[in-house]
């Protein structure tokens, strides 16, 4: 039980890595509170399961966002981890992105503005509205879930890529900034493509076998947010490459 009692926020929780972290904290005791923008029955269904709490939350809207901040400091009086997982991925902008990537130019711009709005400012929004409590109890966890390099260089990928380039750059100058305070920042990613529901329905079902399971993403992210991990902080962790030995 390595996060016993503690508060957790898991956005995007109701599925795929998100679903994954959240489970996996709760079996070592965590208190897990999951959200997502839509699809609230997932978030229930999830929170049920794990005997948690589901706060329906648009990551990209700062009401929202003070909304669920200040629901869960109610309920639990502090938030000891954070896991910034909400994220928009490439069928926003483009169904068929896997096997007929398009150029930016024919993105439209309302597509282009949800991903930059959940994957870059969703994160900002979050982690500054956490902050500021987790300085008062001189603790605290955030994890911010990314990408391969390749993907964020990937043709046709595009505004998802760079927006992953984006939360990188911020994590790398978040976790300076936080450094001395008892909060910690690091980064972790799969290792590569993961059967979440950002994969399109036309993927071959032959190739399934092909995706990581989003489940790999548990281990890390406990350690992570565990006291063994206290001084660990601007890390970037490839999930399918660590081990709890090294």
């Amino acid at each position: 039980m390595r996060l016993k009692d503690k508060v957790v926020i898991v956005t995007g929780g109701g599925r795929g890595i998100g679903k994954a972290i959240a489970e996996a904290f709760a079996g070592e005791g965590a208190k897990v509170v999951v959200t997502a923008a839509r699809q609230k029955n997932e978030i229930k269904d999830v929170a049920s399961k794990i005997g948690g709490f589901a706060i329906q939350t648009d990551v990209s809207k700062n009401e929202e966002v003070q909304r669920l901040v200040e629901a869960v400091m109610a309920q639990f009086g502090r938030i000891d981890i954070l896991v910034n997982n909400a994220a928009r991925g490439m069928k926003f902008v483009n169904e068929n992105f896997m096997t007929r990537p398009k150029p930016f130019w024919e993105a439209d711009p309302d597509a282009w503005r949800m991903v930059i709005d959940t994957n870059i400012n969703g994160v900002f929004l979050m982690t500054r509205a956490v902050i500021p409590h987790m300085l008062r109890q001189e603790s605290g966890r955030i994890i911010n879930i990314s990408i391969n390099y390749e993907t964020m260089k990937r043709k046709g990928f595009t505004p998802y890529g760079p927006s992953k380039v984006a939360l990188e750059s911020m994590s790398t100058i978040w976790a300076q900034e936080l450094d001395g305070t008892g909060i910690t920042l690091n980064v972790l990613l799969p290792g590569g493509a993961t059967d979440t529901g950002m994969i399109p329905d036309s993927f071959p079902e032959a190739r399934r076998s092909e995706l990581i399971d989003p489940s790999v993403m548990g281990p890390p992210a406990i350690y992570l947010a565990s006291d063994a991990a206290k001084g660990v902080n601007g890390q970037r962790i490839v999930a399918v490459e660590w081990s709890a030995t090294k």
